[in-house]
């Protein structure tokens, strides 16, 4: 029998966490494996009008038109010369299920809980803090996304 009541919405220690790693304008970010639904090669998307910058469009996954999100604007991170290598990571939050548009896949790395930190106290003005958590691995700082702050906010996107 184990006592969690001293930690409550804290997995007891030595619980891990795995991640899927990428690269975004060259820099190291995460999210849970667990809203990983696939990982594709980047596709043409259909732009669609009076949709945010950060909205490259929709493709058909399968017969769902499934919006697509530039990563590296939602973040607000200089655009870069557009390659063939962009990758669309397809996660879902809840019933909502986007691609997300990265540079490239890097690992599945497994974390314990212990060695994820909180990001640092930051005035984000109209922004959203993006990021729930820092980790290192092998002397790089990964970022872990806050998927729920990632995905835009609206009503419209009733798949």
């Amino acid at each position: 029998m184990t006592d969690t009541s001293k930690t409550p919405d804290i997995h007891k220690d030595g619980d891990e966490i795995e991640l899927l790693s990428f690269l975004v304008g060259g820099q190291d970010y995460s999210v849970d494996i667990m809203s990983v639904r696939e990982i594709r090669g980047g596709a043409q998307a259909t732009s669609l009008p009076h949709s945010p910058s950060y909205v490259r469009g929709v493709i058909n996954l399968r017969g769902a038109v499934l919006p697509i999100m530039d990563l590296a604007k939602r973040l607000g991170m200089q655009e870069e010369q557009k390659n063939d290598r962009n990758v669309i990571i397809v996660v879902a939050v809840g019933e909502r299920t986007v691609g997300l548009m990265v540079d490239a896949v890097s690992d599945i790395l497994s974390i314990s809980e212990e060695d994820m930190q909180p990001p640092p106290e930051m005035r984000a003005d109209q922004n959203r803090n993006f990021v729930s958590a820092l980790t290192i691995v092998n002397d790089r700082m990964i970022r872990v996304l806050d998927l729920n702050a990632v995905m835009p906010e609206t009503n419209e996107e009733a798949a």
